[in-house]
């Protein structure tokens, strides 16, 4: 097991010198300020003498006297927006993976040089104090990074806004590779405390469960009146989001859980120690880890109350601030927009639906005329098994009151249905809020998109399928409710923190002005061919490899050589993603370098990072072939070290920001259809790695804004994947027609990287051949020809650079604070502030 102290700080990552604003000229008195305020910190709030402090111990001082200048700004712009009656918008998500904090408010606040100089006056290194600082684990992947990137680009773009989520105790979880497999242990990212987090204990709700409903005439009207049997505390957490230049601070408010009464003291005084703070126990398993193992009865309940918790918990909070100001609920759809990231939240809907009617004695009718105009639901997938549904009989015993409102909605919604449609019962059925078909189950998804006014997807062709597929029925009994916001990601995080060497390149080349205008990396196009700045571009990248190899080779023990094709594929680990299709391809390709060992193979190196859900054995194995994989290719001397493969364990933010910038090709090979948008790959194409993916997700609108001459693109489209699907799953006749692929197959069946259990992977060997569901054999052939297209572009270096820059320079689109000002033009209708950076222009059409 890895030692707390190395996974804590993530060990020896990438040195962050030359920041972005790193070269600035310092003020003295504002150092002596800096300097003041640290020491000022470490005596009164850490309790430790400069000459006794540890590592640790000058990061949290150093991030306390941030904070209090975070502090100053945060305070006077939510007093100014609450003063000019400013509309607010609430977005609700289970989780923000925001990553470390402390350069990236150094950064926005535009005071790295003055900190840096500040602690290295005072003895300490500022890139060793980041490495004390442990990722927040409120996140898994793409969903919460999302998150925390329009969290940051709302506060750039001084849109009021606050985040509400979960306050993890310990996250998804710490993966460990054991012998190959991957492990589970808790992260304890706050064992040391969170110095960004204010908690209010002065703000607590309490949220019910449980219990039944009471039912009574007032005058004509039906009361009902719900009886909880067990009630919770939600307690806030604040942490401030700093937009870029420190305009403008948000908050991100998280929610911690606790019994009212935490310990019955007439109960322990008998001795009976562990009952008497069951209550408390019960009560903070809410908030303990992100998405509890849901196979047994009992991890299902658990999700289902961290679900309502949350909502339950921010809607209170909301409303309460929007009373205070405004006095009344009828106006909250133009005071208050609420955005449901994914089917998580969908409880929000039937939430909102009994605040206005139970508690605030609105009228039905009115109180769903408000509800649809304050919701808005991004759609993240269009797998209909994540699309969450609920047993009917836990929601009954749970949530009581909410399933009476979820009754009451599908009988308006059922009745709109049959006007569309008269006597198609299939119809009914299909845009029911409730799934009878499948032993009565609430479906979340359709609970979202009928409580919404606006439904997004996060990608041109997400949302047209949208349409075609998931929510068919529904889009044409509620037409035009469904639009497109395509995913963005933040270039402060991306670009200037994770690549700092890219970044000073940039500014020299394009400008100071980019730093504020990402669509002048458009005049990097010019110098594209050049072959000197090609060079000083080529250096960048090669510096970056070396720091990534240096990770590499201290935690898995395998020596890179930095020249060697960097090819990357880091994501959450799933069989759409088809990690498996690009080790079956890495099997194929280490097969033709011992057939013909003399033949002028480009040096490869595959790296792979991701997490398997707990319960998700098969993913797991996946992992367990490819360091199997790894462990022969490894140790194979026969190749000269020209493959080699990695596998980095507990994948988080701070590990992407090594690893992207150092990629040179980007694993997008989702089978097509399946991947909405990714984000992944706009940040892989910004720090200049080339594309090689499917025809899926935003991969479309980056081969659109690259150029297709500079994307690789392989493999089945949508279409033809529906279509095969209907024809069969079986690949016998494909691996037929596909000796390379037989072999590779037969060898992992066999037992090739397997030796003391050849057995292992037969089921992968098993799915391949007779399973295809997602098109792994299938795209194989089309996969493993456009990886030799990749080798033979690779070995042309003017040409490869070249791609790589314009890959940088034609971004700016993927900007999160584009899709930002989209939301806020077209679903929440508020302002962006005329100071925010400027808008980036529509997709550059296709080329090539």
């Amino acid at each position: 097991m890895i030692p707390k102290s190395e996974w804590q700080g993530l060990g020896a990552l990438q040195e962050q010198t030359n920041y972005p604003l790193l070269n600035q000229p310092i003020d003295e008195l504002a150092l002596g300020e800096i300097k003041s305020a640290i020491l000022a910190k470490l005596r009164l709030a850490i309790g430790k003498d400069a000459g006794m402090a540890t590592r640790r111990d000058w990061y949290k001082a150093a991030a306390l006297a941030l904070r209090d200048r975070i502090v100053h700004h945060w305070l006077s712009t939510e007093k100014e927006s609450y003063d000019a009656g400013a509309k607010r918008v609430y977005y609700l998500s289970l989780e923000f993976l925001i990553g470390r904090l402390f350069t990236d408010a150094l950064n926005n606040m535009g005071l790295l040089p003055v900190f840096e100089a500040a602690l290295g006056d005072l003895g300490v290194d500022l890139s060793d104090l980041r490495k004390c600082e442990p990722d927040a684990a409120l996140g898994n992947g793409g969903l919460g990074r999302l998150a925390a990137c329009f969290m940051e680009s709302m506060a750039t773009l001084a849109i009021p806004a606050i985040g509400y989520g979960i306050r993890y105790d310990f996250g998804l979880f710490r993966q460990i590779m054991n012998q190959g497999w991957q492990q589970e242990y808790p992260d304890e990212w706050l064992a040391y405390g969170n110095p960004w987090e204010f908690q209010r204990p002065e703000v607590v709700y309490n949220v019910h469960f449980g219990g039944h409903v009471e039912h009574v005439n007032d005058r004509g009207r039906d009361r009902a009146t719900w009886h909880p049997a067990e009630t919770i505390e939600a307690m806030a957490y604040d942490t401030p989001i700093v937009g870029w230049r420190g305009q403008h601070v948000n908050a991100l408010r998280l929610w911690s859980a606790h019994a009212p009464d935490p310990l019955k003291l007439d109960v322990f005084n008998t001795g009976d120690y562990v009952s008497a703070s069951a209550e408390q126990a019960r009560a903070e398993a809410i908030c303990k880890f992100l998405y509890p193992n849901d196979e047994s009865a009992a991890g299902r309940e658990l999700r289902l109350r961290q679900e309502y918790f949350f909502v339950s918990a921010s809607l209170q909070d909301l409303v309460h601030r929007h009373l205070s100001s405004d006095g009344g609920l009828r106006n909250l759809a133009q005071k208050a927009a609420v955005q449901l990231n994914d089917t998580h939240p969908s409880l929000a809907v039937t939430e909102l639906m009994r605040i206005l009617v139970d508690l605030h004695s609105y009228r039905w009718d009115e109180a769903w005329k408000i509800t649809v105009a304050t919701f808005s639901y991004t759609n993240h997938t269009l797998l209909p098994e994540a699309l969450e549904t609920w047993p009917v009989e836990l929601f009954e015993r749970l949530l009581p009151r909410h399933l009476e409102i979820i009754y009451r909605i599908n009988v308006q919604h059922l009745a709109l249905a049959e006007e569309r449609c008269p006597g198609d019962i299939e119809y009914r059925a299909s845009v029911s809020l409730i799934d009878e078909k499948s032993g009565r189950r609430v479906r979340m998804g359709q609970l979202a998109f009928v409580g919404s006014h606006r439904i997004n997807g996060v990608s041109a062709m997400h949302s047209d399928l949208m349409k075609e597929t998931v929510f068919h029925d529904l889009h044409h009994l509620y037409p035009g409710r469904i639009t497109n916001k395509t995913n963005g990601i933040t270039f402060r995080r991306w670009l200037m923190l994770a690549n700092p060497r890219l970044t000073a390149l940039l500014r020299e080349t394009c400008g100071e002005a980019v730093l504020d205008d990402f669509s002048l990396l458009e005049r990097l196009e010019s110098h594209s061919s050049d072959l000197e700045f090609q060079k000083r571009f080529r250096d960048v990248k090669h510096h970056n490899k070396l720091a990534l190899a240096r990770l590499i080779g201290e935690r898995n023990h395998v020596k890179l050589d930095p020249s060697a094709l960097f090819d990357v594929q880091i994501k959450r680990i799933h069989e759409y993603k088809r990690q498996l299709l690009n080790i079956l391809e890495t099997i194929a390709l280490y097969h033709a370098m011992k057939d013909n060992p003399q033949a002028n193979w480009v040096p490869r190196v595959k790296i792979f990072s991701g997490k398997a859900a707990a319960s998700y054995r098969y993913a797991k194995l996946i992992i367990k072939l490819i360091s199997d994989v790894a462990e022969v290719v490894n140790n194979d001397a026969s190749l000269g070290g020209k493959l080699k493969v990695a596998f980095l364990a507990d994948y988080n933010v701070s590990l992407a920001e090594v690893i992207i910038p150092a990629a040179d090709l980007s694993e997008q090979i989702s089978t097509a259809g399946m991947e909405a948008s990714g984000t992944g790959n706009m940040k892989l194409a910004l720090n200049g790695a080339l594309t090689i993916g499917t025809l899926d997700g935003a991969n479309i609108e980056i081969r659109d804004a690259v150029g297709a001459e500079n994307i690789a693109i392989f493999g089945l489209e949508a279409g033809d994947v529906m279509v095969r699907r209907k024809q069969g799953l079986d690949a016998s006749d494909i691996i037929r027609k596909s000796p390379r692929l037989e072999r590779a197959i037969r060898a992992i069946e066999s037992g090739e990287f397997s030796p003391g259990d050849p057995a292992r992977f037969a089921s992968i060997g098993h799915a391949l051949r007779y399973l295809d569901h997602y098109m792994v054999s299938a795209d194989f052939d089309s996969y493993y020809e456009a990886q030799r297209g990749i080798d033979a572009r690779w070995q042309v270096i003017p040409a490869w650079t070249r791609a790589s820059i314009l890959n940088v320079a034609r971004m700016a689109w993927f900007s999160s604070d584009r899709t930002i000002r989209e939301y806020a033009e077209d679903i929440w209708h508020v302002p962006v502030h005329p100071s925010a950076p400027p808008l980036i222009g529509t997709r550059r059409e296709a080329k090539g």
